[in-house]
């Protein structure tokens, strides 16, 4: 019991150990001054910004809003990847069709596509709600590629034996094998999603975590900058958390 308990301990000694770090540089960079307080705010003074921005609920209310952004945007942009990576695994003249065209269009940035999606779609809801999409089909689409065509071949072999149709093979050995790389493309999606969003509420919005930290940029505010910026890496790490857990619950045998 004890050796666990230890175990238990050094491990989160392990985990929080470069944050700390992190935490006490910050604070001795900023006691002797070496950047100036208006571009690094001392660990103090961002403490008492981030309970004023909670007590206020601007912190709270701009992360909601863009985290139900990012939900949306991310359902509907690893649905579709799912769909056209299993088609794509599956056939080889449809991949053949589409590889190129992948190719092309995955190495574009994002955020070049904000103006045009805002001249397609407007500077409202929607156009965010795209970028965000994008940002999420391209890494669960290779992806699911990558996990159907890894598919196990003497369990296919197996399948052919037990004499299973397509749709079975499909549905028992073919998916169950590819959904480790599907929640790997859920993961990187979700981590594009966010940098997404941010990019779009930074470029058109006047709400959201994004806006927050490009206002408090227009009023040299590093502080809530560096809020800013930490919220979503929290928030990140707690989605990321979850899709974790859930892979866990549902992959028990991966």
């Amino acid at each position: 019991m004890k050796r666990k308990i230890v175990g238990v301990l050094f491990r989160l000694a392990l985990k929080t150990a470069p944050l700390v770090g992190v935490l006490l540089l910050w604070d001795i960079v900023c006691r002797y001054e070496v950047f100036s307080p208006a571009v690094l705010p001392s660990p103090e003074r961002t403490w008492d910004t981030l309970l004023r921005l909670i007590s206020n609920g601007k912190l709270v209310s701009s992360l909601t809003i863009s985290f139900e952004r990012v939900i949306k945007g991310f359902l509907i942009g690893t649905t579709s990847g799912i769909i056209v990576g299993i088609i794509m695994g599956l056939s080889r003249i449809v991949n053949n069709l589409l590889s190129s065209l992948v190719e092309v269009l995955r190495p574009i940035p994002m955020i070049a596509w904000i103006p045009l999606l805002i001249l397609w779609l407007g500077i409202g809801e929607p156009s965010k709600i795209a970028v965000i999409a994008l940002g999420g089909f391209w890494p669960t689409l290779l992806n699911t590629i990558h996990g159907i065509r890894s598919a196990d071949s003497k369990l296919l072999e197996v399948a052919d034996i037990l004499e299973k149709n397509s749709f079975e093979k499909l549905i028992k050995v073919v998916l169950p094998s590819a959904f480790p790389s599907i929640f790997t493309g859920f993961r990187l999606g979700m981590g594009v999603s966010w940098s997404c969003v941010v990019a779009a509420e930074m470029i058109a919005s006047h709400e959201g975590i994004g806006y927050m930290i490009t206002f408090a940029r227009e009023l040299s505010q590093p502080d809530g900058v560096m809020i800013g910026m930490l919220a979503i890496g929290i928030f990140g790490l707690i989605i990321d958390s979850a899709i974790r857990f859930l892979q866990r619950k549902l992959l028990k045998w991966y």
